[in-house]
């Protein structure tokens, strides 16, 4: 199963600390090894950023920075692990990172596996 972990933060809490860059270094690494980390990037600030919305049937598009965004994706990465609760451990690695290397940070992560096609169709069909 494929998973997308986004990591999510407080708009402006700035670049992570060299220590923090270093331990996410490390663990794409051992992921890259062990075969789970598909791929991964951080993102630019939401002030270089763009939305493009559809509403009552007009498109427009916004250039960030965007006021209501108190809380952006930083960062993802995409692994395939065996379980769900192995794309949680994954992710509370990810936290604890953050914890130990940026004790300011403030921000969270989330899970979510991937769509693969017409077998997660018909499983999330009878749901």
């Amino acid at each position: 199963m494929r998973f997308l972990i986004t990591v999510k933060g407080a708009e402006g809490q700035g670049m992570p600390p060299q220590e923090m860059i270093e331990a996410v270094e490390k663990l794409a690494d051992e992921a890259s090894r062990n075969g789970s980390l598909v791929m991964r990037g951080g993102l630019y600030p939401a002030a270089e950023a763009a939305r493009i919305r559809v509403t009552g049937g007009k498109v427009t598009v916004t250039d960030g920075p965007f006021a209501e965004a108190k809380e952006v994706v930083g960062g993802f990465a995409i692994f395939q692990f065996k379980s769900r609760e192995e794309a949680i451990e994954s992710a509370k690695q990810m936290v604890e990172l953050h914890r130990k290397h940026w004790p300011s940070w403030v921000g969270e992560t989330e899970v979510r596996q991937i769509f693969d096609g017409a077998p997660d169709f018909e499983m999330l069909q009878k749901k």
